[in-house]
């Protein structure tokens, strides 16, 4: 149990970490610098190119990641490589978030010269302000000194994990701040199982002659030969405007047949129509949600399949099943 104690001690100076940085908000000089970050990459016409050396460089590709899919364009700029002709990728109207706890890291300086002398903004992130990075910087993010988990205090662990969370934050509070939508989110995310969840349910639901609809004026025997031929355990109802009216699964005819035993074959199956058992109040969906979102729903309402409606017309059906087979759950 040894091991098991040191990860949660570590994991308790991360989290005393995180609770500083976040006490810090309260600080008028910090909150005005964070507030004035996000309000320069609010209005940035450029990219946010990211750069930092070592441990803080990795913290910086991981922010480049986040803000590029929430909708803030980004690069990272490795500064080693930048004095070697990667500063050409670097233009008019982009922001420098420069990532150092000490601000003392040697390979910066070029970055910091070439900021000044095109006048490109700087926002450092930094536990020194009179460093370096801190003084050259247009926005000081200026982080508490946490100790770090590793017992000689040297490792950095609390230090860019409060890097990472920092970043992770901004970059959300832009997200939210540019109205950056599920949509939005799947355009960046295409692949994999977050594009899947995200993908709208039009792509993955059944339609055209795949699709159980009967008129009003199908009878029982009608809609059971629809229920056995398309195998979906559902029948939608649609009235002479092409709209569903409601709709009839195979537990409803099952229940409805156990109830009339004593009636005859032909009133039944041939005279009864499918309106008389349908359920009106039925659970609809609309093409433009997106999977995860119809999967919730579905397994909220203890259903198994649910029509997808366009202006109350039916356009596809979909299915728990299909949803879980494509990766959704």
């Amino acid at each position: 149990m040894e091991n098991t104690a040191s990860v949660k001690e570590c994991l308790e100076i991360g989290t005393e970490a995180l609770n500083v940085l976040t006490a810090r908000l309260d600080i008028d000089d910090f909150a005005q610098a964070v507030d004035a970050a996000v309000s320069l990459l609010s209005d940035i016409s450029g990219r946010l190119v990211v750069t930092g050396m070592g441990k803080s460089g990795i913290i910086g590709r991981k922010m480049v990641a986040t803000f590029a899919s929430t909708g803030t364009p980004s690069l990272f700029l490795h500064p080693a490589e930048a004095s070697h002709g990667d500063l050409g990728m670097v233009q008019k109207g982009d922001v420098f978030m420069a990532l150092s706890f000490s601000g003392e890291s040697r390979e910066l300086g070029d970055i910091l010269r070439y900021a000044k002398r095109f006048a490109i903004p700087i926002i450092a992130m930094t536990a020194n302000p009179q460093s370096t990075l801190g003084k050259a910087a247009d926005i000081q993010l200026i982080l508490p000194k946490v100790t770090e988990s590793c017992p000689h205090n040297l490792a950095p662990t609390s230090s860019t994990l409060i890097q990472m969370a920092l970043g992770d934050a901004i970059a959300i509070t832009l997200l939210k701040n540019k109205g950056f939508s599920e949509q939005d989110f799947f355009n960046f995310h295409p692949g994999g199982k977050l594009g899947t969840a995200l993908t709208p349910v039009s792509e993955l639901m059944n339609k055209g002659a795949d699709l159980p609809l009967a008129p009003q004026s199908a009878t029982i025997a009608d809609i059971l030969a629809q229920l056995s031929e398309k195998g979906y355990g559902i029948i939608g109802l649609t009235d002479d405007q092409g709209t569903l009216s409601g709709v009839i699964t195979d537990g409803d005819i099952r229940r409805y047949l156990a109830e009339n035993t004593d009636g005859s074959m032909k009133q039944v199956m041939f005279e009864t129509k499918g309106t008389a058992i349908m359920t009106k109040k039925f659970i609809s969906v609309t093409p433009n949600q997106s999977c995860a979102k119809i999967l919730g729903i579905l397994e909220q309402q203890k259903i198994s399949a649910a029509f997808v409606l366009d202006d109350a017309r039916p356009i596809g059906l979909i299915r728990m099943l299909t949803l879980i087979q494509a990766g959704v759950a």
